[in-house]
């Protein structure tokens, strides 16, 4: 597996991969994200700004996340302290097909990477309460559940926040 930084050319691949996606989290009552949202113009704008990283297997894209200092105002409600840099994962996915092969876990090992590389020692992500498979993932990885709270733009759903701190 290769975790690498995201190109402008994988676009057409992570549209493919969100479309595999999307259903399945809908099935499961899952509705953060819509055939909107997460779209080409966000990708490309993360990809502009160096902070979308994929993962391959045998060549093929399998899944993608976004390493950011991009933190929701709405984090407060938990008692974070927004004036602390921290590394944020969003619009983590992996495909279907090769859910169960630790892609996730390895895209959430580069957020860390990424952290220590800039000398960062907070890690932060929220995930749609109704995404069990990450609220198992998150404390497999070390992240504490922070607490529960609505995203302005996502009326109507909650999201749980959870936070790892890094031993320097």
């Amino acid at each position: 597996m290769t975790i690498r930084l995201a190109t402008l050319q994988d676009i057409p691949a992570l549209l493919r991969l969100i479309r595999r996606v999307v259903p399945l989290m809908q099935a499961a009552g899952n509705f953060q994200w819509d055939e909107h949202y997460p779209s080409a113009a966000v990708f490309e704008k993360d990809i502009e700004r160096d902070q979308l990283w994929v993962a391959e297997l045998d060549q093929q894209l399998v899944g993608v996340a976004a390493i950011t200092t991009d933190q929701e105002p709405e984090y407060a409600q938990v008692g974070w302290d927004l004036t602390e840099t921290a590394v944020v994962v969003h619009r983590l996915a992996v495909d279907p097909e090769v859910r169960g092969r630790g892609i996730a876990a390895r895209l959430m090992k580069q957020a860390e990477e990424v952290a220590r590389q800039r000398g960062i020692t907070v890690l932060r992500i929220d995930t749609n309460t109704q995404n069990e498979a990450t609220q198992r993932l998150f404390p497999k990885l070390g992240y504490c559940f922070a607490g529960e709270i609505g995203l302005g733009f996502r009326p109507g759903l909650r999201f749980y926040c959870y936070e790892k701190r890094l031993v320097s």
